[in-house]
């Protein structure tokens, strides 16, 4: 079954964060994943207006995206996006 990795990001050092951004491309695809959104134009519907960037990535199980998550090749991203960005993800099982 799917899962997805949901991410809601606030770019706090844009000029950082262009290193997280070179090095997640690679991470993912290496664990399997693929982008299915990453920081497209966002329309709220309900509730207080989304103004972080949104990312979703899709794997194939919550096996594989927690894999991902706690990958070398992730590690060294999520290294270079200290300070950087104010991050929350989680992972949602598909249908």
């Amino acid at each position: 079954m799917p899962a997805f990795i949901v991410a809601r990001v606030d770019v706090t050092d844009p000029e950082k964060f262009k290193k997280y951004q070179s090095l997640t491309p690679n991470a993912i695809s290496t664990n399997g994943g693929k982008f299915i959104a990453r920081g497209g134009k966002t329309v709220t519907l309900e509730g207080a207006e989304e103004t972080r960037r949104v990312v979703l990535l899709e794997f194939e199980s919550v096996e594989a995206a927690q894999a991902f998550w706690d990958s070398p090749e992730y590690a060294e991203a999520k290294a270079a996006r200290e300070n950087a960005a104010d991050f929350q993800a989680f992972i949602v099982e598909g249908v």
